[in-house]
């Protein structure tokens, strides 16, 4: 079970593609230690609404960089056919995109369907020391918000009482 303020479920040789990259790669939550770490899991390959996001979340990399932040996706679809969708008709997206096929990373983190094996759609915004800081779980049918995401890591990283609709170089309410 996930915990807010906890450790995050820890992954490792865990399998990504990334565009650009000549072969898979093994990933750990490890190899993000001293960065912010966005992690989202989508339901499937090949989908409707997927798409919109993972291109939503590489349109605003730049944005997430700038914030020491990484953004890494996952679904428990394999790594062939994330090089096969991906290159095919996400080719703007860059940033590496896990297989869990085992699904026990989704199960860590509470999104697995257990009805049909995918994933639900969830949102985690890992601190630089590995704490789960964030948890967002929806629907299926509805696309995340990718700008919400950035502004809440924004207020995160602020370390203060951010009231509600608090935007970057707003005042906040004081340490948390």
């Amino acid at each position: 079970m996930i915990h807010l303020n906890k450790q995050a479920p820890d992954f490792s040789n865990a399998t990504t593609y990334q565009k650009g990259k000549p072969d898979f790669t093994k990933t750990n939550l490890k190899d993000y230690t001293g960065k912010w770490l966005v992690f989202f899991f989508y339901p499937r390959d090949f989908t409707f609404i997927c798409p919109t996001e993972l291109k939503g979340f590489s349109k605003m990399k730049e944005e997430f960089t700038k914030l020491n932040c990484e953004v890494l996706a996952c679904s428990t679809d394999s790594e062939w056919s994330h090089k096969n969708w991906f290159e095919k008709d996400l080719p703007d997206v860059d940033y590496p995109i896990l297989a869990d096929t085992t699904q026990k990373i989704a199960r860590d983190y509470d999104v697995l369907n257990e009805d049909d094996g995918s994933a639900e759609r969830g949102t985690f915004i890992i601190d630089p020391e590995g704490m789960l800081r964030y948890a967002l779980i929806s629907a299926g049918s509805v696309g995340r918000s990718v700008k919400e995401t950035l502004r809440v890591l924004e207020a995160l990283q602020t370390g203060e009482r951010c009231p509600i609709e608090w935007e970057p170089g707003a005042q906040t309410l004081g340490k948390a």
